[in-house]
């Protein structure tokens, strides 16, 4: 017992250390953050005024799009690559990341890993077609649809720190690391763009498909570099980003008054479950 109560003082003591990754979603969290409260507010400005013109022009031609281009633009060209200040989620793709672990039937993988992706694949369609709806009706114009996907861009983060819909009710995966549709984040942020009429917002929809195809053919031929059965970076033990602590720390405050404290898998996952690193207690070390 005094040597589990040591473990988990240590994990405690070590969490208190943010990684670089973490540290980078903070950070985009804020500036997506900013950048939606900004374009809101011109938007709605140039609205009420009645301005024909939205974001300083046209659909064609604007101020906002080559800006968002230029900025998301960046981040997609870096994801092609590897990089210590991305998430190992992202990077399944790169043989790199891959440490073998006890490989399985790589169908039984493939079918484990692939787990929900049709129902999301399914409401996303619908929620996009809802938006396609209320633009060519038009109910909504090609500014508010900007804005939709700045307001995506902002989910996306969300989903990595806080909250994930998509992992809790679909695909009822692990964790970020282990996420099957980690890459598909700016396929899905930018799918309204596809209704935008502009030679900037294209490039970007360009862009997020090329990610997109990258990754699943990447996962087709590769499965095992997306499981965490066969891959041993995508381990608790094999972790050093530690994203999932913000959802258990939510949890944990959701939970705030109940009788007693966080359980042990709450504080550290390999703690309450050992068997998965192997190890246990050594490996959490």
């Amino acid at each position: 017992m005094e040597r589990l109560d040591g473990e988990v003082k240590k994990t405690m003591k070590q969490r208190t250390k943010i990684s670089n990754v973490t540290l980078v979603c903070y950070i985009r969290l804020i500036l997506r953050f900013c950048l939606l409260i900004i374009t809101s507010f011109y938007y709605i400005a140039d609205k009420t005024k009645g301005n024909e013109l939205i974001f300083g022009g046209t659909e064609g031609h604007n101020r906002l799009l080559p800006v968002l281009a230029v900025l998301f633009g960046a981040e997609m060209v870096f994801r092609f690559f590897p990089s210590a200040h991305e998430s190992k989620g992202c990077h399944k793709q790169f043989c790199g990341n891959y440490v073998s672990r006890n490989v399985r039937n790589m169908d039984t993988v493939r079918k484990q890993s692939g787990k929900g992706t049709g129902i999301v694949i399914l409401s996303w369609t619908a929620l996009n077609l809802l938006v396609a709806l209320l633009y060519f009706t038009r109910v909504l114009d090609w500014g508010f649809l900007l804005l939709i996907s700045i307001f995506y861009s902002v989910c996306d983060i969300i989903c990595i720190l806080f909250f994930c819909p998509f992992q809790a009710w679909m695909m009822k995966n692990k964790c970020c690391g282990t996420c099957r549709i980690y890459n598909w984040d700016y396929a899905m942020m930018f799918t309204p763009f596809i209704l935008i009429h502009n030679q900037f917002a294209y490039a970007l929809v360009f862009l997020a498909v090329a990610l997109l195809v990258r990754w699943e053919i990447a996962f087709f031929r590769h499965p095992e570099w997306f499981s965490e059965q066969t891959n041993e970076r995508l381990s608790c033990a094999g972790c050093t980003e530690k994203l999932c602590i913000h959802k258990r720390q939510l949890k944990s405050v959701l939970r705030k008054g109940k009788a007693g404290g966080p359980s042990v898998g709450e504080i550290h996952p390999q703690l309450e479950h050992p068997q998965q690193t192997g190890d246990g207690l050594r490996n959490a070390r």
